[in-house]
């Protein structure tokens, strides 16, 4: 017997998220941009030494520890930092928090697709300004009215990134309302839009530790903005839920922020891999933006995007495929080990050549 249709009717339906496959056999996964290195030796010896007991007891509702840990990180006041469970988490309470107004919200048309599930999931008007013919953003477009500014520099998954200057011109038209830059691959890129913190308190910088960090499993992202825009997201937060971030994840945390040197040497061995990744593609006669991330976003004139995608499943190495009608061609590929990449292109050279 199903539900009365009354009831349905009343039921908030939203097109969901769809996340990477996570295969839990042995694979070579390349296809949801982890960090292919463990996170930092006192991440691993802070859960080896944990104890258990300390369970028992509610975390830290600040999780004042790492939140004074990334202020002091960034040199911003502790008060200009939110901490929340994964970017993901801060970046929803972002749309229900600061986009309520009738005017849309603008994001580009080829974007982090859970953009769109927030703004469905919480009523929020959006339009969508399409990326040129090179996958970047227009500038241009954002400088109409409207009721908020999201987008992710470097951009997903396109992995182009826009220099500051090009953030500052849109903070620039855009005075009135908040503007989100979501930096999650900005590690791998160039500057921050935190540099543009003290001239902007309507810009919020969302980043987290899933990526460079080496830490998506541990589900910790962060805000840094002016301390209006945090206390009002803390007001959010405090609303429904308190103890958001659990106490391994804010001990470990700390301790990942701590080592900067292991924290740039791993940063360091995926960017000379991902340009030596670059030429290969290129020797194969694979086309893609100038990538500024820990993946690649490429085609080749000669194969489908999807038959790609399935030959590399077949050999069990997982990349990540959309069927968009602009982006059907293209392959995302997250930038692993060396010798993972190895194992990839050799795949690509067999398939290209059976």
């Amino acid at each position: 017997m199903g539900l009365n249709k009354n009831v349905v009717e009343k039921i908030r339906k939203v097109v969901p998220y769809v996340p990477g496959e996570q295969p839990q056999n042995t694979v070579i996964k390349l296809n949801t941009n982890e960090n292919p290195y463990p996170p930092a030796p006192g991440v691993q010896k802070a859960l080896r030494e944990f104890e258990a007991h300390r369970l028992k007891l509610y975390p830290d509702p600040s999780a004042s520890l790492l939140r004074d840990s990334l202020a002091e990180y960034y040199k911003v006041g502790p008060e200009q930092v939110f901490v929340g469970v994964g970017s993901d988490d801060v970046l929803s309470l972002c749309f229900l928090t600061f986009f309520n107004s009738e005017k849309p919200v603008l994001f580009p048309d080829i974007t982090y697709s859970f953009y769109k599930v927030w703004a469905q999931l919480y009523r929020i008007p959006y339009e969508c300004p399409m990326l040129d013919d090179n996958f970047c953003i227009r500038r241009e477009d954002y400088y109409k009215e409207n009721g908020g500014i999201i987008f992710p520099n470097p951009n997903a998954p396109t992995a182009v990134y826009e220099d500051l200057d090009f953030v500052e011109d849109i903070l620039r038209h855009n005075q009135d309302v908040v503007v989100i830059v979501d930096e999650a691959y900005i590690d791998f890129a160039g500057r921050s839009a935190v540099e543009l913190l003290d001239r902007y308190p309507n810009l919020l910088v969302v980043q987290t530790f899933s990526k460079a960090r080496s830490m998506a499993g541990m589900r910790i992202g962060y805000a840094i903005g002016s301390p209006e825009l945090i206390q009002y997201l803390n007001d959010v937060k405090y609303s429904f839920n308190s103890y958001t971030m659990n106490l391994p994840s804010i001990v470990c945390g700390v301790e990942a922020v701590k080592d900067k040197a292991y924290f740039e040497d791993t940063v360091r061995t995926i960017i000379e891999t991902r340009e030596w990744a670059k030429i290969e593609l290129k020797r194969l006669g694979f086309s893609f933006p100038d990538a500024q991330a820990n993946f690649i976003f490429a085609a080749h004139p000669q194969y489908e995007g999807k038959a790609l995608f399935e030959a590399l499943k077949q050999e069990q190495i997982y990349v990540r495929h959309w069927d968009g009608r602009r982006i059907g061609q293209y392959l995302r590929i997250t930038v692993g080990t060396r010798e993972e990449m190895k194992e990839l292109f050799g795949t690509l050279k067999r398939y290209m050549h059976k």
